[in-house]
């Protein structure tokens, strides 16, 4: 079951497997429970987004997913790997080889160009020799549209621009899974536009995509939609369109 420490698990094809999921953090004297005992699994290039209201769990769903964050109780079995048993080095060098993170507000360095941003997970990671780092990175920031702009700071373009960087970062060590956490919420409908598109082009190329989004007619586009209301998932549908979603 285990290899290394790195809990290695047979997948039956799943990138992701979410077996009766709890979460629970403290309030005062209490506690409250975030997650209810889901389960789920996405298959490898699937391209899914979850929706549902805010402080319903989506995101603490993704920090599980990630192992950010730990459950209380279930299994998060991503990449084949037992993330909740993983110790924190195996999990970051596990992270750093297997998943990319988009976050809403960005966070790239600012004191690092767009080009250092992106270049760093593959420091972090010690992949490639630095001069294959910087081509890939330059390589990524001209597939984002970003080729005449890796030399500024992240403050000196626009909130799109530096989305389109986290994108680039996200890709840096070519993870197969990626993962976004309302990754348009501070976007124009254009730049939103424009993302989404780049990520329906990574998932023809392979990728498996998680999304977390607020955005109704964004989560219409995508192939397969997953609400979680009040911990418990409500609806797991390959919809396309679907006009139920009014979260």
């Amino acid at each position: 079951m285990s290899n290394n420490g790195t809990n290695i698990v047979q997948s039956n094809g799943h990138i992701i497997e979410i077996k009766d999921l709890v979460k629970r953090f403290p309030m005062g004297d209490d506690e409250i429970t975030v997650l209810k005992g889901i389960s789920f699994d996405v298959e490898n290039g699937e391209f899914l987004t979850i929706v549902g209201p805010s402080g319903n769990g989506k995101s603490t769903l993704l920090n599980m997913i990630t192992g950010i964050d730990r459950p209380s109780e279930g299994e998060v079995i991503v990449t084949g790997r037992q993330v909740n048993r993983m110790s924190e080095n195996k999990l970051a060098e596990w992270r750093g080889d297997h998943v990319g993170i988009i976050f809403q507000f960005f966070q790239m360095l600012p004191s690092l160009s767009l080009l250092q941003n992106v270049i760093l997970p593959m420091d972090f990671a010690r992949k490639y020799s630095p001069r294959e780092r910087e081509e890939r990175a330059m390589n990524l920031l001209e597939r984002v549209g970003l080729a005449d702009q890796v030399n500024k700071l992240p403050g000196q373009v626009s909130g799109g621009q530096q989305q389109r960087a986290a994108i680039a970062r996200a890709l840096a060590n070519d993870p197969a899974l990626i993962v976004a956490d309302e990754p348009t919420g501070n976007l124009d409908t254009r730049t939103t536009d424009d993302v989404f598109r780049l990520f329906n082009d990574l998932v023809e190329q392979g990728k498996t995509l998680l999304m977390v989004t607020h955005d109704k007619e964004l989560a219409r586009q995508v192939p397969r939609v997953v609400e979680i209301i009040d911990g418990n998932i409500t609806r797991d549908e390959f919809v396309g369109g679907a006009d139920w979603i009014g979260f």
